[in-house]
C-alpha cells in the first residue's frame, strides 16, 4: 500500500512538471523557458490564446487561427488560409474585397504578420463572389483550413472576420454564432445560397463560415438587412418573389465553399481539397 502511494505521488508530481514546463513553452511564445533545455523548437506559429473552456470557445480560437486580414493602402476586408504548398499560401476571399482598391494587395496572418501578396493571373470563379490570393512564408508555418460541404437547415454555424467602423482604425475579430435558416436550391447572383441568423458586419467578408466540427462550409460575404433594398437575382437572371425576397434579406449569406474551384492560367483545375496540412 505504501509503495502504490508512493507510486502515485511520483506520477503526480511528475505530471505536474510536465505542466509547468509547458506552460513555460508557449508562455515564451514557442520557445523553451527553461534555461537548460536544449530540445529544438518548431517554427510552427503558436498564438498566445488561453486555454479554451468550451467547445464554443475552441471553435472560436480554430476560426482566428484561419481567419487573415486583406489590405491594401487601407483594410479592405477578411480572408482565409485555403492552402499551403511548400512556402507558398492560397488565401480566398470575395471578389468584391478585392474590388475595393487597387493592388498591391497585403495579407496580415493570426501573428501579426504582414505579407505581400500576389493576384494570380487568369483565375476565374465564374459568377461566384469569390478570388484569391497568395503569399510566401518561407520561415512560418500557418494552419489552413478544413473543408467540408455537407449542411442542412438547423444546423449550427458559426462566422468569424475582423469588422471595421468608420471611426475607428482597430479591426477587432469578430466570431459569432448562429443557424443555417435557408439553404436555396437556386444560388443567387454572387454564388450566395447559404442563408444564416449570424450576424455578419462590415469588414468579415471574405471570412470563413464554419460548422460545428471546425470545418469551412462557406465564405461570407453578404450581411442581413441591407441599406438599399435592391431585388434578390437569382444566378440565371430570374428574380426571386416578395415573401422570399423579404425572408433573404433578414439572413446574412455565403458562398457554399464548394465553389472555391478555380481554373488557372494554364487551364488546369486546382480544387479547395489539395494541399492541406
Amino acid at each position: 500500500m505504501i509503495k502504490d502511494r508512493l507510486k502515485l505521488v511520483t506520477c503526480v508530481g511528475c505530471l505536474s512538471l510536465a505542466i509547468y514546463a509547458s506552460a513555460l513553452y508557449f508562455s515564451a511564445g514557442g520557445r523553451c523557458a527553461i534555461a537548460s533545455c536544449k530540445v529544438p523548437f518548431s517554427q510552427t506559429v503558436s498564438l498566445k490564446l488561453p486555454i479554451p473552456q468550451t467547445s464554443t470557445e475552441k471553435l472560436g480560437f480554430q476560426a482566428q487561427a484561419i481567419t487573415v486580414k486583406v489590405m491594401s493602402k487601407e483594410f479592405l476586408g477578411s480572408g482565409i488560409l485555403l492552402q499551403k504548398q511548400e512556402s507558398i499560401y492560397t488565401v480566398l476571399t470575395n471578389a468584391h474585397v478585392l474590388r475595393a482598391d487597387d493592388p498591391p494587395y497585403q495579407i496580415q496572418t493570426p501573428d501579426g504578420e504582414i505579407y505581400t501578396a500576389s493576384l494570380p493571373r487568369n483565375t476565374k470563379f465564374g459568377n461566384n463572389d469569390l478570388a484569391i490570393l497568395q503569399f510566401r512564408s518561407p520561415k512560418k508555418i500557418y494552419r489552413v483550413a478544413s473543408i467540408a460541404s455537407k449542411l442542412m437547415v438547423g444546423d449550427e454555424v458559426f462566422a468569424s472576420g475582423f469588422y471595421s467602423q468608420e471611426d475607428e482604425d482597430k479591426h477587432q475579430f469578430s466570431f459569432t454564432n448562429g443557424k443555417v435558416l435557408l439553404l436555396l436550391p437556386k444560388a443567387l447572383d454572387g454564388g450566395y445560397q447559404i442563408g444564416y441568423s449570424n450576424d455578419i458586419q462590415k469588414g468579415m467578408s471574405g471570412g470563413p463560415l464554419l460548422n460545428c466540427r471546425g470545418e469551412v462550409v462557406g465564405v461570407n460575404g453578404m450581411q442581413a438587412n441591407p441599406l438599399w433594398d435592391a431585388p434578390s437575382i437569382f444566378v440565371d437572371g430570374s428574380q426571386a418573389d416578395k415573401e422570399l425576397h423579404e425572408q433573404i434579406n433578414r439572413l446574412s449569406w455565403a458562398v457554399p465553399i464548394d465553389r472555391a474551384e478555380f481554373r488557372n492560367q494554364d487551364s488546369e483545375v486546382r480544387s479547395n481539397k489539395l494541399n492541406h496540412i
